[in-house]
């Protein structure tokens, strides 16, 4: 099989150019940041609730405007609903908050320091 990007030959001995690997990009050098509206987001970080839905909603609509393949959109899923284990977990079996604060749903702390 030939690399990604090259072109293969068919049954004629004709080059035929193949197709982008799964999840990847027709354009090797396209920046998902600019052409996304979930890329800016991810980019600058998810730490709080209202990062992950800001995230997850510029997520679905990137699939659907077809700007985003479904793989990459699943991986993404999935690593969120990892994020939110890890932050159910801390909430459940952490320290209690001893602070008069209202509570606020803290993914990441301490990212981006």
């Amino acid at each position: 099989m030939a690399r990604k990007g090259s072109t293969a030959s068919d049954t004629n001995g004709t080059a035929k150019a193949e197709k982008p690997a799964p999840g990847g990009s027709s354009d090797p050098q396209r920046d998902p940041a600019r052409s996304t509206r979930s890329g800016p987001i991810a980019q600058a970080g998810v730490r709080s609730g209202d990062d992950f839905a800001n995230l997850m909603s510029a997520l679905m609509s990137d699939v659907i405007e077809g700007n985003l393949t479904p793989i990459v959109a699943n991986a993404t899923v999935n690593a969120g609903g990892k994020l939110l284990k890890v932050v159910e977990m801390q909430y459940k079996y952490g320290s209690p908050k001893t602070s008069a604060q209202p509570m606020t749903l803290t993914l990441a702390p301490g990212a981006g320091r």
